[in-house]
């Protein structure tokens, strides 16, 4: 079992961090991460780099792809402006339950990826396009399975 009692929340924790000032929580928030991570200590820690570092990245592609994402009670929507709609001859789309992919526009070779805000269906999806929109709409999916771990001591 792990010895709960070394951890450095306690008891006395609760009344410790009422009665300290924002500056000194944030020079007590560096010192644990100046031990934990002491490369990082060696050059000043900036909470909003070392926040953005574990942000999701959006890929490249589907910022040029200008594609916008959102969701409904029921469906996802996806919409991607298209000039010129001789694109829509060439263009394929595949999705996954999470995730949205573009072929063959603006060029042949581009393949581009869009998350989805939610989990999709695999049937029932549609694709319109209208005054220079594609809007593609995916039904959510409900029925999420989840599945139960057991914890088990070592």
């Amino acid at each position: 079992m792990f010895p709960f009692n070394f951890f450095p929340f306690n008891k006395d924790m609760k009344n410790k961090l009422q009665q300290m000032k924002p500056d000194e929580i944030d020079q007590f928030i560096k010192g644990i991460l100046g031990n934990v991570m002491p490369a990082q200590s060696e050059s000043t820690l900036n909470s909003h780099d070392f926040v953005n570092h574990f942000r999701p990245q959006p890929s490249q592609q589907a910022n040029s792809l200008n594609a916008s994402a959102f969701e409904t009670h029921d469906a996802v929507f996806v919409r991607i402006p298209i000039k010129e709609e001789s694109h829509l001859k060439d263009l394929q789309i595949y999705h996954t339950a999470n995730q949205l992919m573009v072929e063959h526009i603006p060029k042949r070779d581009d393949k581009h990826s869009i998350k989805l805000p939610a989990i999709v269906k695999k049937k029932g999806s549609t694709a319109k396009y209208k005054d220079g929109i594609l809007e593609i709409k995916l039904i959510k999916s409900h029925d999420i399975q989840y599945s139960q771990i057991d914890v088990t001591e070592i």
